[in-house]
């Protein structure tokens, strides 16, 4: 049995327990029950993670996404964290990533777009800025031999009402596509071919099938 490990803010949240089901017949699936929100939260508290999850080098896939908390603006103030900054960010998960897991194949994911329309005006995020700093990090992620799992582009064009809100994607169908596209990607790392595998899960009392 492989076993991989989620990484991520409120948007892995969404999916982490579901993918857990879908893949429970090929890997072990684990992630923090806190939300990782910045790249520098998660790049604080993952020694701490490791050890509460008690992982170690044997680990062979980590999934992991940083960056809709970093583009979070304040009334018309500038991003959380400038760009800058959470390059530098990213980088420094980057290599404790692979400090912690030298054996493991890790995947970025790239933040979701949001609906700019449903947000406060006091507090809410651009799809320009999670593009532009999506950018940032799949070329830091890119330096280190990461595969990138691109789900903005996955969710590109997502009908409003797949969204639970002005960030999430907790409807039946947005996640569905998610679980799907996260448990491929993990799949596509491990080698082994989606066919083979039975993914399902229950969403709300429904029995969901993904992947054929």
């Amino acid at each position: 049995m492989k076993k991989v490990l989620l990484l991520g803010d409120s948007i892995r949240m969404g999916y982490d327990k579901y993918v857990k089901a879908a893949l429970k017949d090929v890997a072990e699936v684990v992630y923090p029950s806190a939300n990782c929100e910045f790249a520098q939260f998660l790049l604080r508290h993952l020694e701490m993670w490791v050890k509460s999850l008690e992982l170690d080098e044997s680990l062979d896939v980590v999934h992991w996404n940083a960056g809709l908390w970093d583009t979070l603006r304040n009334y018309d103030e500038d991003c959380l964290t400038p760009p800058e900054v959470y390059g530098e960010f990213i980088n420094r998960c980057c290599k404790k990533l692979r400090r912690f897991f030298p054996n493991a194949k890790i995947i970025f994911a790239t933040s979701t777009p949001v609906v700019e329309h449903r947000f406060s005006p006091d507090s809410y995020r651009l799809n320009k800025d999670v593009i532009e700093y999506n950018k940032i990090a799949v070329a830091e992620c890119l330096k280190y031999g990461f595969e990138i799992d691109d789900l903005y582009s996955v969710a590109e064009k997502f009908p409003e009402e797949y969204y639970s809100d002005c960030t999430h994607l907790r409807t039946e169908q947005g996640t569905r596509i998610m679980t799907e596209a996260v448990s491929k990607s993990i799949l596509k790392v491990l080698d082994i071919d989606e066919k083979d595998v039975d993914m399902r899960f229950e969403f709300e009392g429904n029995t969901v099938v993904i992947g054929h």
